[in-house]
């Protein structure tokens, strides 16, 4: 699944996906195109990681998550 959050004409947007059994990956990438990947164990880490990083883009300003699925 995508997400994106928006500020002004600012997006950032992530990326949530299982790589193996019981792999799971946030993929982040920030206004400037940067990447970053942070590597879970199980859905549970995966899933409040997403929460966290939700929090911390309203907190910033952004409007969101606007997403879908692929």
């Amino acid at each position: 699944m995508f997400w994106w959050f928006k500020r002004g004409d600012s997006y950032v947007r992530y990326e949530a996906r299982q790589n193996a059994v019981a792999a799971y990956e946030l993929r982040i990438v920030d206004i400037d195109g940067s990447e970053a990947v942070e590597q879970f164990d199980n859905e549970h880490d995966l899933s409040a990681r997403q929460r966290d990083l939700e929090r911390q883009l309203a907190d910033q300003g952004y409007s969101g998550p606007h997403g879908w699925n692929l």
